[in-house]
């Protein structure tokens, strides 16, 4: 399924949140309106490394960032083996890939289907107020 935040639309595998498509839509839209801080919808994470990474980046607290290699510490990994399973996030916004950047500016990020990166930006602002 596709989302939409702002001007731009990112692709959400729903079979792996336990809602409605339409309560996963309605809690994005709050998300981007700024009227939900946090998302209420419970996730299952793949028995993958990007399952495992995807855990790791949902306890990143909202207006906060860590970096590929912060994660790649703690998950014994690289930096760059971090960022290939950021850019597979099935579910990004609601895990929030937007908060792991790199440790010389932003990095990428797959979350919307053009002008990813202003997307990115935009997500960490809204979260930093």
């Amino acid at each position: 399924m596709f989302v939409s935040l702002w001007d731009w639309r990112s692709e959400l595998d729903e079979s792996l949140v336990a809602a409605s498509s339409d309560e996963i839509r309605r809690q994005v839209r709050e998300y981007a309106d700024g009227d939900r801080r946090e998302f209420d919808l419970a996730v299952s994470y793949p028995d993958t490394f990007t399952g495992r990474v995807m855990a790791a980046m949902a306890e990143i607290p909202r207006g906060e960032t860590r970096t590929y290699g912060d994660l790649a510490d703690a998950l014994d990994t690289s930096p760059v083996a971090i960022g290939q399973a950021c850019g597979r996030n099935p579910v990004p916004v609601v895990v929030p890939c937007h908060r792991v950047v790199a440790a010389d500016g932003l990095g990428g990020y797959s979350g919307g289907e053009s002008d990813r990166l202003e997307l990115k930006k935009r997500l960490l602002d809204l979260e930093s107020r």
